[in-house]
């Protein structure tokens, strides 16, 4: 194909875009107003995937297995691309992460490229993954095929910055829960084994922990449930960890330490220490370098150069389960900025910047940057270089 034919497409896809923003932008806005965490989003993903079908695609939902997963399709013929769609939120804060960008910049590309499915001689699935930031449904999914046979993957995601091959952090989710014994405070605390102790003690191991390890090793943890009544001697604890580091394999001998903190204040206080994984570990996420220099050229062109993380401190990255996905095929997980900085991802200050004009651009040019990335792709033939 010559390079003015290419030129043409990429901007007939970039017109159905412009023609459908207000529409994506009220998919923006609506999932903004309507929140729903992970693995109970429901109406958000009967939405989009009702939205994809009215565009034309084969839509089924549920999907795989997953009552709030759905894979929306085109074409017949050819390798498949699959466009990750996000959708879940964080508690009390929202869409603070920005899936409904997310999610509205899926629609964007899909409708974009839906047209050019059988003259480009590829099959388009956007499919629906729940789940991201609690459990891994990407995860469920891979276990279920949804990626087999899949020649490439991607999703954009937004951001205080702009970065097309952003680092990410493999993590693992612990659930942690202590018996003890309950006892009158004051009376008999002698009779008593305090739960709350136990707790305690193990966030002064992870503490202590903390100054003697990498950078790019996090631990992090809150408290869910800490006794009944200050007169009372705790008889339960319960907490959530989050344990990262740069890659899989580190993050399996990180994990070993941690348990240790963990089973040592049990040991401590006399209490019973119970362990448990909470969802699928993510691992790291390799940006595949062709797809990563294709959306960057085509991000340029549309006024967004973008940053190469390499540029960037890991120390500063976060985790997502594309990670998993970019271990299966070919994927990119770009970043595109608000222009919000120092205000951040997981914050109010973000949930409200998804909904403002810098957001609606964000959905834009995420579509765009990703239509024109596959139609380089399938009209190039460069499956087989991926």
């Amino acid at each position: 194909m010559s390079e003015q034919a290419l030129a043409v497409l990429k901007e007939q896809a970039k017109q159905r875009v412009a023609d459908e923003q207000t529409r994506l932008e009220e998919l923006n806005r609506w999932m903004y107003e309507n929140p729903e965490l992970a693995y109970q989003e429901h109406r958000s993903s009967q939405r989009i995937a009702q939205v994809l079908e009215g565009y034309g695609f084969s839509v089924e939902y549920p999907a795989y297995g997953l009552e709030t997963a759905f894979a929306a399709r085109a074409g017949t013929e050819g390798p498949e691309l699959i466009i990750c769609c996000e959708y879940d939120a964080l508690p009390d804060v929202g869409h603070a992460c920005g899936h409904n960008i997310i999610a509205s910049a899926a629609v964007g590309a899909g409708l974009a490229l839906r047209p050019l499915v059988e003259s480009l001689g590829f099959r388009l699935t956007v499919l629906g993954t729940p789940a991201e930031e609690a459990y891994g449904g990407k995860v469920d999914l891979i276990n279920a095929q949804a990626f087999s046979g899949a020649s490439a993957a991607m999703m954009i995601h937004p951001s205080p910055r702009d970065v097309v091959d952003a680092p990410f952090l493999a993590i693992t989710q612990l659930d942690v829960t202590y018996h003890g014994k309950e006892a009158h405070a004051s009376a008999y605390p002698h009779r008593g084994l305090n739960a709350l102790d136990a707790f305690v003690q193990a966030y002064v191991n992870i503490s202590t922990l903390r100054q003697h390890i990498l950078s790019t090793d996090k631990i992090h943890g809150i408290i869910t449930e800490g006794g009944q009544a200050p007169n009372i001697v705790p008889a339960l604890t319960r907490s959530k960890w989050y344990v990262r580091s740069l890659e899989f394999e580190r993050l399996e001998a990180l994990k070993g330490r941690v348990v240790s903190c963990f089973e040592a204040a049990a040991l401590a206080t006399g209490c019973r220490v119970e362990i448990e994984t909470l969802g699928h570990g993510y691992t790291q996420l390799i940006s595949n370098p062709l797809l990563t220099e294709l959306y960057a050229a085509n991000s340029e062109s549309l006024g967004r150069p973008l940053g190469r993380g390499a540029d960037l401190s890991p120390s500063e990255a976060g985790s997502t389960d594309m990670g998993n996905v970019s271990l299966q095929v070919p994927s990119i997980h770009p970043m595109l900025s608000l222009n919000c900085a120092p205000v951040g991802n997981h914050q109010p200050g973000f949930t409200r910047q998804t909904i403002t004009a810098e957001g609606h651009r964000a959905i834009f040019d995420g579509a765009v940057g990703m239509a024109w990335t596959v139609i380089d792709v399938a009209a190039k033939d460069l499956w087989d270089q991926l």
